[in-house]
């Protein structure tokens, strides 16, 4: 009935999923990013060897050998030095990149599973176009048993998932700016023949179920999409990280956030005769958000931000710690920035100091894009394809087509995300990345449910809250 929210970067790491998957839910985790967080730790020195031992069991052991030998240094980075960057994503890509993406994804969804029989989930953006496939690869390598997209249009994943299950070649049309009357749309392609997938044998196809925002999307895909789905998560807009742009005329309320209305409430009766279960997310993360959802006529929720601060999330432990001390002292506030995110989709940011809600710190941080998952392919005047990123250097962003008001207030998520769960970059000018922590407007009921005064708790105290059982360590159960 639980499905465990899917956030980015590495917050929903194998730890967190793994621990609400035996608790007898949904453990998830996040895709996005995965090569970096991969990387990243094995030059942070690999604590605990987990990384090391899922890569032992990857099926292809010259792609793991490589990355070994590539990014691993047993006594971790010396005080302030950078960490080494994978090649920026493109269209083409190569084999070394799409090796390391594969391995990555594998390794998460190896180690959220390891030790028990019970289900686990990846959560990927749509947006996110150029790694997915090789993603999706990995992650069905170690046996994921469900994919959950959200942050655009999945109608080409479900067809894929089919022919990577089948070790068949994929591929997937990138959107590109600029693009119009241009010819096809490229195509980004993963063959699993390339890393030898095809002498292992067909692979289990994963439930596919995709993130709306409306029962209108629910229809369309369902109608149009390339391969089956099997249910749909239902995000509404108080939900953490990206959510979908308000339907009908733009508007912004006297604090600069989208004003959602009528439009955005799903037709939950409308899902409810397509005959597919649907899980409510957003706002539903209490024992009585889980009656309501079952009343009408959902499996279940599926929470992210109770999650977030337990005790196994990536989250980076001084981040918990205070978020949670100023959310019970009522000073924490979520804004919706509709200029935050390089994609355009609005995202929820936390108040926090010392992180990069703060608008005029982050306005003296140097602009500079080197992961590169959110950039926008675009079709230059020569029929090229380039890419460019609205929170890259304005100039540069503007010298490649861009127009300059489609920077202001853009962040970069990148590397804040990355940030967020201790992996942050070391810039060329000596700046370490600050966080940017994402919560839904759940966050404001923290304090109801550490009530009891915790200061801490686990990713099982939050399942048996939900479920509303008297043994829960924080929060009461439902009268």
């Amino acid at each position: 009935m639980i499905f465990q929210g899917g956030m980015g970067v590495a917050v929903s790491d194998w730890r967190l999923a793994r621990a609400v998957s035996t608790e007898g839910q949904l453990g998830v985790v996040s895709g996005t990013g995965i090569d970096s967080v991969l990387v990243r730790r094995l030059q942070d020195g690999d604590l605990g060897g987990h990384m090391r031992r899922a890569l032992a069991s990857f099926p292809f052991a010259d792609v793991a050998s490589r990355a070994l030998e590539t990014y691993f240094r047993p006594e971790g980075r010396a005080p302030g030095q950078p960490y080494a960057r994978l090649p920026l994503p493109t269209v083409k890509g190569s084999t070394f990149a799409r090796g390391m993406t594969m391995l990555a994804a594998f390794s998460e969804v190896f180690l959220a599973k390891e030790g028990h029989d019970q289900p686990v989930g990846l959560n990927l953006l749509t947006k996110v176009q150029l790694p997915n496939l090789a993603t999706l690869y990995g992650a069905m390598l170690a046996g994921v048993d469900a994919v959950l997209m959200g942050a655009g249009i999945p109608r080409e994943e479900p067809g894929a998932l089919d022919r990577l299950a089948a070790q068949r070649p994929a591929s997937l049309n990138v959107d590109v700016a600029g693009s119009a009357g241009s010819g096809p749309a490229p195509t980004v392609a993963f063959d699993p023949a390339e890393f030898g997938g095809d002498a292992i044998g067909p692979l289990r196809r994963p439930a596919f179920l995709p993130i709306i925002s409306s029962h209108a999307l629910a229809k369309m895909l369902l109608k149009r999409a390339t391969g089956a789905i099997q249910g749909f998560v239902v995000e509404g807009p108080t939900a953490g990280g990206h959510n979908a742009p308000p339907r009908g005329k733009a508007a912004l309320d006297e604090t600069g956030q989208p004003v959602y209305g009528e439009r955005d409430v799903p037709d939950l009766a409308a899902l409810r005769a397509m005959g597919l279960p649907f899980w409510l997310a957003g706002g539903t993360g209490s024992p009585e958000g889980l009656r309501r959802a079952l009343d009408d006529g959902a499996t279940g929720i599926q929470v992210g931000t109770l999650f977030a601060y337990s005790d196994e999330s990536g989250l980076e432990a001084d981040l918990k710690r205070r978020v949670i001390a100023r959310a019970l002292a009522g000073q924490l506030e979520v804004r919706t920035d509709p200029r935050a995110s390089p994609t355009g989709f609005p995202f929820k940011a936390v108040s926090l100091p010392g992180t990069n809600a703060e608008v005029e710190p982050y306005r003296r941080r140097t602009r500079v894009c080197d992961l590169g998952y959110l950039r926008e392919p675009y079709r230059t005047p020569a029929g090229t394809i380039q890419y460019r990123c609205a929170a890259e250097p304005v100039d540069a962003y503007v010298a490649k087509g861009g127009r300059v008001e489609d920077t202001v207030g853009r962040k970069c998520l990148c590397n804040a995300l990355m940030a967020d769960v201790g992996l942050p970059q070391v810039q060329r000018d000596g700046q370490t990345e600050r966080p940017l922590v994402t919560s839904g407007d759940a966050l404001a009921s923290l304090p109801r449910f550490l009530r009891q005064g915790a200061a801490e708790y686990t990713a099982g105290d939050v399942v048996r809250f939900l479920l509303g059982r008297s043994d829960a360590r924080v929060g009461a159960s439902p009268a």
